[in-house]
């Protein structure tokens, strides 16, 4: 009896995951919120942990990021980046991926990638390369930044308190596994997608909008030199203020002697991770503010903070939701599947992957799934390894940089193919993740 309700608590849950999902925006959100109605008020499950630190560091860090956008930041980097992908246009497939999950690295999310992605296409087409290879990993690499960002609301949430920093991992550890097997993951991935499909004078869709006249060669030079902005010098004092803030997070992560430290009641208490990353980036926010003279106006209207506001509700809902379940439940995956994960933590892996199908988020599938990790004994170190598998939603290609990159591409070479899950994001996706995570696994045996 007891399995039946769990099962139909599991039923539950996944609906509501799927209608948020179809939903969009902030739907994930509202639609999680349901799903802790039921579970809490119905079934009579105790609420589980609210994820406010996750939370109120997404708020920190778009304030800063959308501040930067406001200021000119963004702009100026990409322009940076174009330049010097521009002088490398035979390196494409390699240089495009790596910028875009530079990006996303420093900002901490993966919309960043969107002022890069046409200017990559563009510059793919003039030099006769097939741009769905460079457009395709750099997709993908965009979302592996994030499980690597210092800043980011998943590498947030994998250290909050009540998940692996309960278990004493800090964010140096993170940046120790996770950097180096998403470089080593792209490389592969952009070695391997440099070989795959044909050439781009050999690409009937190409050729056709040749003929057509979709597609003008000769004359299409200018348009780099269009998307190639000249923004604002002072802009640069924004970016600076932006990276500064970056640098302490890190320092303070990786040193955690830098932290302030307090006594209450005869026992030392240090500032927390999560707290520092609060204090830091809203204080960069007011930095860039002031050598920027950038309205707050322009940017609580920008994409940057739209996107983020909308991951704050889904968080808010979603997470809340899995954790009521997996926690008011742990005795009954102990009991049934506890040994099995234990031994062949691979399965925890593809279960993150699944679920990050579903819930389009790596800071929600963190805060889902990951209690349920730790309740079944997998080592830190090893959910630290497996970071990367929170980043499955390419798998179906309706993620909103998956459609870009595709909408970018004006020579049709990025598609979707006739079975929707076999599109162009397929293999590098799938490659970034199975070698991301070996090569963290690798590295944590030294660790």
């Amino acid at each position: 009896m007891a399995t039946a309700i769990i099962l139909l608590q599991f039923a539950i849950v996944l609906a509501l995951i799927f209608k948020g999902a179809r939903t969009g925006g902030i739907g994930l959100g509202i639609y999680g919120m349901v799903g802790v109605f039921i579970l809490v008020f119905i079934f009579g499950l105790k609420p589980g942990h609210l994820p406010i630190d996750v939370m109120l560091i997404i708020v920190s860090v778009i304030t800063a990021a959308a501040t930067l956008q406001a200021a000119g930041g963004l702009d100026y980097l990409v322009g940076l980046a174009a330049r010097f992908l521009r002088r490398h246009p035979t390196h494409i497939t390699y240089l495009g991926p790596l910028t875009t999950w530079l990006f996303c690295l420093v900002a901490g999310t993966a919309h960043t990638c969107y002022s890069l992605l046409p200017i990559i296409s563009e510059i793919a087409t003039n030099s006769k390369i097939r741009p769905e290879r460079p457009l395709s990993v750099a997709t993908i690499a965009a979302s592996l930044g994030i499980t690597g960002s210092p800043v980011s609301a998943a590498t947030a949430a994998v250290i909050s308190t009540d998940l692996l920093g309960g278990a004493g991992i800090e964010l140096k550890h993170i940046l120790m596994v996770c950097i180096p097997a998403s470089l080593v993951a792209i490389i592969v991935a952009a070695w391997v997608q440099n070989r795959i499909g044909k050439e781009l004078h050999e690409d009937e869709i190409y050729c056709e909008r040749v003929r057509q006249g979709l597609i003008r060669p000769e004359q299409d030079l200018r348009l780099i030199d269009e998307m190639i902005k000249n923004p604002d010098p002072k802009a640069k004092y924004a970016v600076l203020a932006f990276l500064t803030g970056v640098v302490l997070v890190v320092l303070f992560g990786s040193i955690p002697t830098m932290r302030p430290a307090f006594m209450i009641d005869g026992e030392l208490h240090r500032v927390t991770m999560p707290e520092t990353i609060e204090i830091v980036m809203m204080s960069t926010a007011a930095l860039i503010l002031t050598v920027s003279r950038a309205s707050v106006q322009t940017a609580v209207k920008g994409n940057v903070f739209d996107a983020g506001m909308c991951a704050l509700v889904a968080i808010f809902g979603i997470a809340w939701m899995g954790d009521t379940f997996f926690n008011g439940n742990l005795a009954f995956f102990k009991d049934h599947i506890a040994d099995i994960v234990t031994h062949y933590p691979f399965l925890f892996a593809i279960a993150l992957f699944i679920m990050s199908i579903m819930l389009f988020s790596q800071a929600a599938t963190v805060r889902t799934l990951y209690p349920l990790g730790i309740g079944l004994g997998i080592p830190p170190l090893a959910l630290i390894a497996m970071f990367p598998a929170v980043n499955g939603y390419f798998f179906l290609p309706n993620y909103p940089t998956t459609v870009a990159a595709i909408n970018f591409d004006r020579t049709g070479s990025t598609r979707i193919g006739r079975f929707v899950i076999n599109h162009s994001f397929q293999l590098p996706g799938i490659i970034t993740t199975v070698v991301s995570i070996g090569v963290g696994y690798l590295i944590i045996q030294f660790m």
